[in-house]
């Protein structure tokens, strides 16, 4: 067998079936814990975001906290996750990416408290913070090496995957397709514009997101909201079929083979976890940092990542996918979102997918630069932080001409290796989640 065989058979183990339950019981244990919170709780979450008082210690507000994280979790997942989702799965996976968002949000919760609750400062005199340090200083030092392990896959995902190579190869492949930019020229732009925004560290990159995040989201709502009002007569229809289908499979049509209630569930729920990152733990390295004096208050903003990332974003996605039907078609990936968006405009639609791609790849990169620093830190304090970031801005560099199958897939399996010392932590202390909750909620009710 060769390595790739090797690493694939063990990227499948890692991501089976365990992992993907463990993510999904643990926020179905957190939502009973906390008593539905992502229901009763969203009107107060999404009032925070604009809201919060910033008064308490932090190095950026809860806003450029929330974008950062926003940044790295809103990413080419929203657009080729969701098409291979349905494209394996039918239109039924987009159910069960919902649903792994619902119970997901009680996870992004807790993940975002706790980040808070037991952050740090380091040698530099800035917010340090996210699982590694909710592990150590929220159930002891004896623990330490479910932190080490976390903040080593964290280093291995931010350098060789999320954080790197998939990012810049769909900005330059965009860019080459679409627009006809020359690969060199666009990973050229790349690099500098990377190196210009992270060597100044969280503020500079936090300063970014709140522009970018905000605009390309709401960008690419529009475009999607735009194709769906030219298929409008086709929406209804493709609502049902995502309920219908969730529990019934989807039958074989034009290109597509046909898919059981089980390969919905799984790639829904699959895709639905690598695109709003809940449980993995990265998202909570960027909640520390934020300028609150209430762990709960954080933990709630954190929450609207989830539901902004899946609820709103990928559904838009799967909608546009479903009433163009291109999704039973031959294309897939990013390639069948193209489509999508060139069925309803076929003079600018692959401008539009184009530019949003590029927009969510890009801040990917600077989230997950700064998550990658973190936990660098953590692993060899913060001499390890100037190399650190000059050794991604390298790997950015490279990035536009690596296509090694077997970087991905290490990458991917570590990315799955995060989020198992994180789960331990949120199910270890889901009783300190529920006593700052109510600490919180008792003093709103005062106020």
């Amino acid at each position: 067998m060769d390595i790739i065989s090797i690493l694939d058979q063990i990227d499948s183990l890692v991501w089976g079936p365990p992992l993907l339950v463990l993510l999904v019981g643990t926020g179905i244990f957190l939502t009973l814990r906390l008593g539905l919170l992502q229901v009763t709780k969203l009107p107060l979450a999404l009032k925070l975001i604009f809201t919060a008082k910033n008064d308490g210690s932090g190095d950026v507000n809860s806003f450029g906290a929330l974008c950062t994280a926003l940044a790295a979790t809103v990413g080419t997942g929203n657009i080729v996750g969701v098409a291979t989702a349905i494209k394996a799965g039918g239109p039924g996976a987009l159910f069960w990416m919902w649903l792994a968002a619902f119970f997901g949000m009680a996870t992004k919760y807790a993940e975002g408290l706790l980040a808070v609750k037991y952050r740090s400062v380091d040698a530099n005199g800035q917010i340090s913070g996210g699982p590694m340090y909710y592990i150590v200083n929220g159930m002891g030092p004896k623990y330490r090496p479910l932190a080490i392990m976390f903040a080593a896959s964290g280093v291995l995902v931010a350098c060789l995957g999320i954080g790197t190579f998939p990012q810049v190869n769909s900005i330059v492949a965009a860019c080459d397709t679409g627009l006809s930019i020359p690969v060199p020229v666009t990973a050229a732009v790349i690099t500098i514009l990377v190196a210009m925004i992270t060597l100044g560290g969280l503020q500079s990159i936090a300063q970014v997101s709140e522009k970018i995040v905000p605009f390309m989201a709401i960008l690419y709502i529009v475009s999607c909201t735009a194709v769906l009002v030219v298929f409008a007569d086709q929406l209804p229809h493709a609502i049902s079929q995502v309920i219908q289908e969730a529990f019934t499979g989807s039958a074989a049509t034009g290109g597509f083979l046909g898919a059981t209630v089980m390969m919905a569930v799984r790639n829904g729920i699959a895709r639905g976890v690598f695109s709003n990152e809940s449980g993995l733990g990265s998202a909570p390295i960027a909640a520390a940092a934020a300028k609150t004096k209430w762990p709960a208050e954080q933990g709630l903003i954190s929450m609207t990542g989830t539901f902004i990332d899946t609820i709103i974003i990928c559904t838009m996605t799967g909608l546009v996918l479903i009433v163009t039907n291109v999704w039973s078609g031959d294309a897939a990936g990013a390639a069948m979102t193209q489509k999508a968006f060139s069925a309803a405009f076929p003079q600018f639609g692959t401008l539009l997918l184009t530019v949003g791609l590029a927009l969510f790849a890009f801040t990917t990169i600077l989230g997950w630069n700064y998550y990658g620093e973190r936990c660098c830190e953590y692993l060899f304090g913060v001499k390890g932080i100037k190399p650190y970031r000059y050794i991604f801005i390298l790997l950015v560099a490279l990035g536009a001409f690596l296509k090694l199958d077997a970087i991905w897939l290490l990458a991917d399996i570590v990315n799955g290796l995060m989020a198992i010392p994180n789960l331990i932590a949120l199910l270890a202390l889901s009783g300190v989640v529920v006593a700052e909750t109510k600490r919180y909620i008792d003093a709103v009710k005062r106020s």
